[in-house]
């Protein structure tokens, strides 16, 4: 197990030693570039050099505003190669900084007219977790009063259903609430029509156990909770329920679970101090239902059965989905308020977790209670775990995971995907690159999901590999850059970090260092964790080096400085596995 942690601890000190070769892309989009002149640059000079970079790019500079004279601030078109050239040519001196003009966008938020009104997705926080999935290839069975065809799910997907009131295939509603439920789970979104839905990409498989006066019996939806289970159902939701405890329908649930299924039941609308079934079973999910301020809903039941809490409405503010109007079979834009409101709110979450990654019921269970945003002061337990939150449900659930969607993601953002980028240096620097964006992604990955150990290891690991490489591009008028090339160094490039050399001392670039600073700091529990991540970010810096430029005082540039980077690579990893040998956790 410790080998492994050093191996993946080896593998972020790695990225940070990439972050320092250059050609590395920069985190963002862009087609234009900033040039901010200093302002005690003459007009003149600065024209002079507009002129210069438009006969050599065929661009010409211009401010980017009327309010931009003072500040001289200039916009050509440019890619990254026009960049890294303005970076190093003599431009660099006579302007504060030279960098891309980053493009930004809002961040997604659907098209459908109605969408502010509610209230409801926005404080579930569903926008966050709509960047990482929507549901799809999720199934969420509505068992309740049915589904009909409104026009706001015209573009929502649909599975084979059953009516078991009427024993027939189409389950049509004929009261309005298993619809409005079912907009809620998968209302279609970003449709430029109506309002949305939290798992919109889900697919809905319409079961239908109550009759148009809204009351069905445990024989119907026991037997629906099976079919659900039988037929690819992955969350079930019953906005349904009353008292009495059913052994056929606790072993429905139960064959439910077994089989991977997420159930998910309303509390009840009772105001009592405890949970209506199927809620209160065992393997479902119960919910109380919250009003627009985020309060236990006057007529929500709490305490016992309660896990979770998720808006229900109230008169104040209640629930706007689609639905028919039973009087008329016409489709309606209705406000509806109870725990049946709050109950779907946690289906679709329950599918984002899924669609996520996290395949058991319990674990499905335990990301939704531990992401809820916790009341403290709930001595009757109003509100079960806490208040549902699905944006901080689907970081929790993609946590640790390295998804091929993510990643390709991750890869058009940065402009990976662009040929240019692979082929602008030709066949040597194609590994280098490959090595730069597979080693920075992980990086990536691994500070968002697993950087939780102390400050002292990572101190050491960024000190060991990297240092603080952006002050190396900082320039301050008229001060000396030799204290920015330190801090902005790994400890193997401090050798010749104040002469501003690449090329690396071997003594600093070598096992040396490590060993003195583990002797020293072994003995204190704090500062024996800043040694052990020095060396192992030594070890990366010293890798990549051996790789990619092993150029070294006395020994060359040739196989003797691969050998020598490379042995003393492997030297400062045994010593970083020797030093925490015997230790149960990283500081």
């Amino acid at each position: 197990m410790r080998k492994f942690l050093l191996a993946c601890l080896f593998i972020v000190a790695l990225g940070f030693a990439l972050f320092n070769f250059k050609g590395l892309a920069n985190q963002g989009e862009f087609q234009s570039i900033v040039l901010d002149f200093r302002e005690d640059i003459p007009a003149a000079q600065i024209n002079s050099e507009i002129n210069a970079i438009a006969q050599k790019y065929g661009v010409t500079p211009r401010l980017n505003s009327e309010f931009s004279k003072t500040d001289n601030i200039y916009i050509l078109e440019g890619n990254k190669q026009i960049l890294d050239n303005l970076k190093k040519s003599q431009l660099s001196k006579e302007t504060e900084y030279i960098e891309p003009n980053y493009v930004y966008s809002a961040f997604y938020t659907p098209n459908d007219p109605d969408y502010t009104k509610q209230w409801n997705m926005h404080s579930i926080n569903v926008e966050t977790a709509w960047d990482e999935t929507k549901g799809s290839g999720m199934t969420v069975a509505v068992i309740d009063t049915g589904i009909s065809p409104v026009p706001d799910l015209e573009t929502t997907k649909f599975v084979r259903g059953y009516d078991f009131v009427n024993d027939q295939i189409d389950a049509l509603d004929d009261n309005g609430h298993g619809t409005h439920v079912a907009g809620t789970v998968a209302q279609s979104t970003n449709n430029g029509y109506g309002v949305t839905g939290v798992a919109y990409e889900a697919s809905l498989m319409p079961l239908k156990v109550l009759s148009g006066s809204g009351s069905g019996t445990v024989s119907d939806i026991a037997e629906s909770i099976k079919f659900a289970a039988d037929n690819g159902a992955d969350v079930i939701n019953m906005s349904l329920g009353g008292g009495g405890v059913s052994e056929l329908m606790q072993e429905a649930i139960n064959y439910a679970h077994s089989k991977g299924v997420v159930i998910i039941a309303a509390a009840g609308n009772s105001g009592q101090n405890s949970a209506s079934y199927p809620a209160r079973y065992p393997h479902v999910i119960g919910v109380s239902a919250l009003d627009s301020v985020g309060e236990k809903a006057p007529y929500s039941n709490y305490g016992a059965g309660v896990d979770i809490s998720a808006p229900g409405g109230s008169e104040s503010g209640k629930i706007v989905q689609e639905t028919i109007n039973p009087k008329t079979n016409e489709s309606v834009f209705a406000g509806f308020q109870g725990t049946s409101m709050a109950s779907p709110h946690v289906a679709g979450v329950a599918a984002l977790i899924k669609a996520s990654g996290v395949t058991n019921p319990d674990d499905i269970e335990t990301v939704l209670q531990q992401s809820s945003r916790s009341v403290e002061d709930d001595p009757l337990n109003h509100f079960g775990a806490g208040q549902l939150d699905a944006g901080a449900a689907v970081k929790l659930a993609i946590k640790g995971q390295i998804s091929f969607r993510d990643f390709f993601r991750w890869l058009q953002n940065n402009g990976y995907l662009n040929l240019k980028f692979w082929f602008d240096g030709g066949a040597v620097a194609l590994l280098p690159k490959v090595l730069m964006v597979v080693g920075s992604y992980l990086l990536a990955w691994f500070l968002r999901n697993y950087l939780s150990f102390g400050w002292s290891l990572s101190t050491g690991l960024v000190a060991g590999s990297s240092g603080l490489f952006l002050l190396r591009g900082l320039y301050i008028f008229d001060l000396p850059q030799w204290p920015l090339r330190v801090m902005g160094s790994s400890i193997p490039e401090l050798g010749t970090a104040i002469q501003g050399s690449s090329i690396l001392n071997p003594i600093f670039a070598s096992v040396l260092i490590p060993v003195v600073l583990v002797v020293l700091f072994l003995g204190n529990p704090h500062w024996k964790w800043v040694a052990i991540g020095s060396a192992i970010g030594v070890a990366s810096c010293l890798a990549v080096s051996a790789v990619m430029s092993p150029s070294i005082l006395w020994l060359g540039s040739g196989m003797v400085a691969r050998l020598f980077l490379a042995t003393n690579a492997l030297l400062c990893f045994g010593l970083a596995y020797l030093a925490s040998k015997g230790e149960g956790k990283f500081a």
